[in-house]
């Protein structure tokens, strides 16, 4: 089993040189770096006066005099240079800061981030279980099946479900309590023996500190399910500096000041990882031709890939989406084709909370069943992508996987300045699409319900 579980290798590192390059070390520093200057070396004093560049000197308010706790004056620059970088964006922890202070800026203001942008119904085919077009395009796909790798997301715990454990050691259903993580791979090998030729289908799974260990414990305990260790690659998702109000400062954890609080930067990290770890390209070199995309707890995720792909391959898609019946107003985000007022297009999953107020914005009706449906025209969004490989792969090479993030603070006061408590940037695997638009072509296909 490949693991990536390093900040070395779990985002795309950058050397301390170029970490370093814009910043320089005649900043005046505040009294307590340059009160422990002597303890510290080039590159610690480097990282400091970027922080203080980004108005972030006060994390390192109060720090004792050389001798008290430099073991944790030095780990705290540690941690600063990995936060710098596993940031995926260029300009690391630096760029990451920027970013928060733009996104909190247009929070405080109300700017809501699709105006200029109108919703239409998205192109698309419907798919119907069990009719001749849905056949045909399962007989086609399922020659396709045989130059698949599988992306498995599963950075988070079970706690929202009331479940304390990894959600892939969930069960599947209650005959069997075959879990998640079981069921998956089980799946995987039975279409490898049936349609792979003899080629191993490869599986990424994106974990996180509070699911790695648990998750490599389970696959060797399994005995990895009936996989061969090398078939099965660990990317490890770090997570990124939390942020205490709207100024963007950073926050400190409350039980260690030499330490900056970290919070999970969302599923989308995982296209970061399948180009920092190598994933994307080693598929690509050994023949492989489409990722395919799953989350954690989707049992039926795989039972409709041939037809996904059978889809993909007639129209030469780069990306294809499964979508599943909506009814309208339900809390699941809704993919739309949006045009801007400049003529660009992009097809995307839209929030259920943006969708109805955009579409009141235009039309004035807002989100409402059609008629000979019953439900929404727009589909519901399941973040189960198909991607093709080659283009897939060179946009990773031009971007680093880096997607455009988004921030929700809770605000403590009117003024919306103080946070109930401290957010982050976050970003969501089904974003990928708003890159490179001029090489993602988006194909959507409604599911019936069953």
């Amino acid at each position: 089993m490949a693991d990536f579980n390093d900040s070395e290798a779990s985002m795309s590192p950058k050397s301390t040189g170029e970490a370093l390059s814009s910043f320089k070390h005649g900043l005046m520093l505040p009294g307590a770096i340059l009160n422990n200057s002597s303890v510290l070396n080039d590159e610690e004093c480097g990282l400091a006066t970027m922080l203080c560049e980004q108005h972030q000197a006060h994390l390192m308010d109060g720090w004792p005099m050389p001798g008290t706790d430099d073991d944790k004056k030095h780990a705290f620059f540690k941690q600063v240079q990995t936060l710098h970088d596993t940031y995926p964006a260029q300009g690391g922890l630096a760029t990451y800061i920027e970013r928060a202070k733009d996104l909190l800026t247009a929070s405080q203001e109300g700017s809501n981030p699709l105006s200029g942008w109108k919703p239409s119904v998205p192109e698309g085919q419907r798919l119907e279980l069990g009719s001749e077009h849905y056949d045909a395009l399962e007989k086609e796909g399922l020659d396709q099946v045989k130059h698949c790798g599988f992306v498995l997301v599963a950075g988070g715990l079970g706690e929202r479900l009331g479940y304390g454990d990894i959600k892939l050691r969930l069960p599947s259903e209650s005959c069997t309590m075959t879990t998640y993580l079981q069921l998956y791979i089980g799946q995987i090998l039975h279409l490898q023996a049936r349609y792979g030729d003899g080629r191993k289908f490869p599986l990424a799974i994106m974990v996180s500190d509070d699911t790695r260990d648990r998750t490599q414990e389970m696959l060797e305990q399994g005995g990895w399910f009936g996989m061969e260790e090398g078939q099965i690659t660990l990317m490890k998702q770090e997570k990124v500096a939390a942020i205490q109000d709207s100024t963007a400062a950073l926050a400190l954890d409350p039980d260690d000041p030499f330490t900056i609080l970290t919070k999970p930067h969302g599923h989308g990290d995982v296209h970061a990882l399948m180009h920092s770890s190598g994933t994307a390209k080693r598929w690509k070199d050994t023949g492989c031709k489409w990722a395919v995309f799953m989350q954690d707890t989707n049992g039926l995720a795989l039972h409709t890939l041939a037809p996904v792909l059978g889809v993909s391959k007639s129209m030469e898609l780069e990306v294809n989406s499964m979508a599943v019946p909506r009814k309208a107003k339900q809390a699941v985000g809704g993919i739309a084709k949006l045009t801007h007022d400049d003529g660009r297009q992009m097809t995307l999953n839209v929030e259920y909370n943006q969708l109805d107020p955009l579409l009141r914005e235009g039309d004035g009706a807002g989100d409402v069943n059609e008629p000979n449906t019953g439900f929404s025209a727009y589909p519901g969004n399941i973040n189960q992508l198909v991607f093709a490989l080659d283009p897939y792969s060179k946009v990773l090479e031009e971007t680093r996987g880096m997607l455009d993030e988004f921030v929700n603070p809770k605000y403590a006061d009117a003024n919306k300045m103080a946070f109930k408590k401290p957010t982050r940037l976050e970003c969501m695997m089904q974003s990928w699409r708003e890159l490179n638009l001029s090489v993602v072509v988006m194909n959507l296909r409604c599911i019936g319900g069953w």
